[in-house]
């Protein structure tokens, strides 16, 4: 039988990239134009829009895999 897993992400590597290019994640939030909710749910590491992503990766000229991990849950 299929055992369910749950998965959630991980936006750690994001954050590294903020302190590396020495931004705080409300400096991020103005630059693409982000909700506070939508903030708040990556630092849960709960799901966000696609479309946030694709802000993310285009202001920082990178691919997914570099701000975010698919996960499984505790």
């Amino acid at each position: 039988m299929w055992e369910l897993i749950l998965l959630s992400f991980s936006y750690n590597k994001l954050w590294k990239l903020l302190i590396d290019k020495n931004m705080t994640r409300s400096d991020l939030r103005k630059a693409i134009g982000m909700s506070s909710s939508t903030m708040a749910k990556m630092g849960k590491g709960e799901n966000i829009s696609l479309d946030v992503i694709d802000k993310i990766c285009t202001l920082f000229h990178c691919k997914v895999e570099d701000i975010l991990e698919h996960v499984e849950s505790d």
